[in-house]
C-alpha cells in the first residue's frame, strides 16, 4: 500500500516544478553561464542555498530541464501517433504536437539549443537517447507517406524540425500565442516533409 501524498511532499514538488521553470526561463534569456543558483531561487523566493533541498545544484537544474522535455516529448509523440490509424492524419497530429510543443515551450527550445554541452555527461547520453527514439517515431509515421530511404526521410524530419524549433529564436511572444502562427507553422511543416522533389 502506498502511502497518501502530503500536503508537504505536494509544496515540495511544486516548489520544484517552479525552480525548473524559473531556471529554464533565465537560462534561456542569460544564458547557462550567466545565471547563478542565486538568481534561480530569488526567482521563486528563495535563498540560492535553498535550491540544493532541490537539485544538486545549477548542472543538475539544467539537466532536469532538459531531460524531462526530452521525455515529454517521446511520450506524448508516441501517444499522440498511436491515436490515430490513418496515415495521413497521424503524420498531421505529430507535426500539431510539434508546433504546440515548440509554441508553448520557447524558453526550453534556446536553453538547449544554446547549452546542451553544458549537461552532465550522463543527462547528455539520456538527452541524445531521447532525441533520437523522437526522430525515429517521426521517420516511421513519414514512411508510408514519401517514397524515400531512411538517410532522406532523417533529413527531412531534421529540416521540419529546424523550421518549427526556429520560432522561438525568430518571433515574439505575442507572435507565438496567436492561433495563426501554429496553423502556418503545421501546413509549412508537412509541406517540407512531403515535398516532391
Amino acid at each position: 500500500m502506498t502511502s497518501p501524498v502530503t500536503a508537504r511532499d505536494r509544496a515540495k514538488a511544486e516548489r520544484s516544478d517552479a525552480i525548473l521553470r524559473a531556471a529554464a526561463h533565465l537560462f534561456a534569456e542569460r544564458g547557462y553561464n550567466g545565471v547563478s543558483l542565486e538568481d534561480i531561487g530569488t526567482a521563486v523566493g528563495v535563498s540560492g542555498p535553498a535550491v540544493y533541498r532541490h537539485f544538486a545544484g545549477k548542472q543538475a537544474l539544467l539537466g532536469a530541464v532538459l531531460v524531462a522535455v526530452s521525455e515529454d516529448l517521446v511520450a506524448g509523440g508516441t501517444d499522440v501517433a498511436a491515436d490515430e490509424d490513418d496515415d495521413v492524419m497521424r503524420m498531421r497530429a505529430l507535426i500539431a504536437f510539434h508546433v504546440d510543443f515548440a509554441l508553448g515551450h520557447a524558453d526550453v527550445i534556446r536553453v538547449h539549443d544554446r547549452d546542451v554541452a553544458q549537461l552532465a555527461d550522463d543527462d547528455r547520453a539520456a538527452v541524445r537517447r531521447l532525441q533520437r527514439a523522437y526522430v525515429e517515431l517521426w521517420i516511421r509515421t513519414l514512411e508510408p507517406l514519401v517514397d524515400a530511404g531512411s538517410d532522406e526521410l532523417r533529413l527531412r524530419v531534421q529540416a521540419c524540425f529546424g523550421l518549427i524549433n526556429s520560432t522561438p529564436h525568430s518571433t515574439r511572444a505575442a507572435i507565438r500565442q496567436q492561433t495563426a502562427t501554429a496553423t502556418v507553422l503545421a501546413a509549412m511543416a508537412e509541406s517540407a516533409l512531403r515535398a516532391a522533389i
